[in-house]
């Protein structure tokens, strides 16, 4: 990457952000670069949830992220962000580029990306929808419990039908690596 920055001579203009372990100073990062109108690039081979994407989308942030994983549901693609396929790097960088330069044409399209993106956290990631889904997830099962007296096998075999039903096909859709390339974290 950064031998691609300094061939395009993109200094200035892209940072790569290694991990970082302070929340303050994430939070400072991401409010930098949505003051100076960029965007949020999170391209993982699989993503099991995206708090990074709802990190930045909570600032304001543009987002592009993996098609894999949590970030497909947190996003809805050309409203607060893109899915890029990290597998195919060129159509993931012509999506970033299509975007500046829409951005560059019509400079209300950035906030318009952005808005949506402050819209769709307020509608279902907000930690109120999380406490309000957790309470009533526990009244259900706290209701399923006293009204029914599972054994522990019963309960084994609920969980192997929802698993079968629902996990075994969404894990399905997760592309396997491809031999020589890098794995994800």
């Amino acid at each position: 990457m950064f031998d691609l920055i300094e061939q395009y001579n993109l200094n200035g203009h892209i940072r790569w952000i290694s991990a970082q372990m302070n929340r303050v100073r994430n939070g400072e990062l991401y409010r930098y670069i949505c003051d100076t109108k960029g965007a949020f690039v999170q391209p993982a081979f699989y993503e099991a949830f995206g708090l990074t994407v709802v990190e930045a989308m909570t600032c304001g942030l543009p987002t592009f992220a993996t098609a894999y994983g949590g970030p497909a549901e947190i996003i809805v693609h050309g409203v607060p962000g893109y899915h890029i396929d990290p597998y195919q790097g060129d159509k993931a960088s012509a999506l970033l580029v299509d975007f500046f330069d829409k951005c560059q044409a019509d400079p209300s399209h950035w906030s318009k990306i952005s808005q949506g993106g402050l819209q769709r956290i307020e509608e279902k990631y907000t930690w109120k929808l999380y406490s309000e889904r957790l309470m009533t997830l526990t009244g259900v099962y706290g209701f399923w419990k006293y009204v029914s007296n599972l054994e522990r096998r019963e309960t084994r075999r609920y969980l192997e039908m929802l698993y079968a039903l629902k996990y075994r096909t969404m894990a399905s859709t997760v592309p396997l690596a491809v031999e020589g390339e890098p794995s994800s974290k």
